[in-house]
């Protein structure tokens, strides 16, 4: 059965897309840490991220450092954090986070926001990649 981001990437569920090229996809969480949290994940579904092969876990943080650039852009920030955990979805997932203290907590409050709201943080995003 495809992953929940396998499915986003297909277009079956809906999403807030940053970026995608052939091989990678970025698109805002759903419930963030803070406005601009970004998932970055490869379009090849594969669990565990050191798990990838070479060349896909390589071209996902170069994929991903364009993304963070574009956020650091468009998200005041102190800068922007990057987290894998990987446990959540059974599929490699990079988590770009606009951090406003030096600390990334996933035991924070994720921040509840409209559609409008994702909207108008994507945006800005997409015009600096």
């Amino acid at each position: 059965m495809a992953s929940i981001f396998t499915r986003i990437i297909r277009g079956e569920i809906p999403c807030y897309k940053i970026a995608e090229d052939e091989n990678y996809f970025a698109f805002l969480d759903i419930s963030p840490l803070s406005k601009g949290h970004t998932l970055v994940v490869p379009k090849k579904e594969v669990d565990y991220i050191f798990d990838l092969d070479e060349q896909t876990y390589a071209g996902l943080m170069l994929f991903a450092q364009k993304v963070a650039l574009a956020i650091g852009q468009a998200v005041p920030c102190l800068r922007v954090g990057i987290a894998v955990i990987g446990l959540e979805v059974p599929h490699a997932h990079v988590h770009l986070i606009p951090l406003h203290s030096g600390s990334i907590n996933f035991s924070d409050p994720k921040l509840k926001l409209e559609k409008e709201e994702f909207e108008r943080i994507a945006a800005p995003i997409r015009e600096r990649l």
